[in-house]
């Protein structure tokens, strides 16, 4: 069953880079969110390889989940992904807005309500004032993650993500120490909840900054 998933996703993998392609190229050049002092710092992209998504389905089987060719499409959701950076927390209503506005002219549909996976309370209030679903992360994980398809009945989708500059360190760091196998180490644990403070207390520094020079 796997490995007819994954022959199935093969053959649908030209449409995914098309749709990831036009993803990130609207974001990344849009004009009103690069340049000097715009609110997208830089972005990342990727399709999902065999063995990814291999691992990826052996992991769901663990958890009681059969992800086979009838499914595969419905379950795993991150073939195709977009990472969006900002320094800044406020220029997130600002690449939100964008994304929406494409929904909005019928371009791109969203798959499912936008979601605002967070761990500090400052940051969940923040993302209540948007249409997302807040949700608490006790990994200490931070992003927005939308799903977006060229309309609402294709088998093709895109996650886009949306964090900081801080909030991808962490990431990077949790995914070389702690993912997709979590860690025995206490130690280790401790100490990437350690990171996830400091990450949090950055990205506030930096919008007191932002605030600070504004001012001035």
């Amino acid at each position: 069953m796997t490995e007819a998933a994954i022959e199935l996703y093969n053959d649908y993998k030209h449409d995914f880079r098309i749709f990831m392609d036009g993803v990130v190229g609207y974001i990344g050049a849009h004009p009103k969110l690069v340049g000097k002092g715009g609110a997208v710092h830089s972005t990342r992209h990727r399709l999902k390889d065999a063995d990814s998504l291999r691992h990826k389905i052996a992991r769901k089987a663990a958890e009681g989940r059969t992800v086979d060719e009838t499914n595969i499409f419905d379950e795993i959701t991150d073939l195709a992904g977009v990472r969006v950076l900002h320094l800044f927390q406020h220029s997130f209503a600002e690449i939100d807005a964008v994304i929406r506005s494409r929904v909005q002219s019928g371009d791109w549909c969203l798959g499912e309500k936008p979601r605002a996976y967070t761990w500090d309370p400052e940051a969940a209030a923040f993302f209540s004032n948007f249409d997302v679903d807040v949700r608490h992360k006790p990994t200490s994980y931070t992003s927005v993650h939308y799903l977006l398809k060229p309309r609402a009945d294709s088998l093709v989708c895109c996650e886009v993500q949306v964090r900081t500059l801080f909030e991808e360190i962490w990431g990077e760091v949790d995914h070389q120490m702690n993912y997709p196998d979590p860690t025995d180490s206490l130690a280790c644990r401790e100490q990437i909840l350690v990171l996830s403070k400091l990450v949090g207390a950055g990205s506030r520094l930096l919008d007191a900054l932002h605030r600070v020079k504004s001012e001035i």
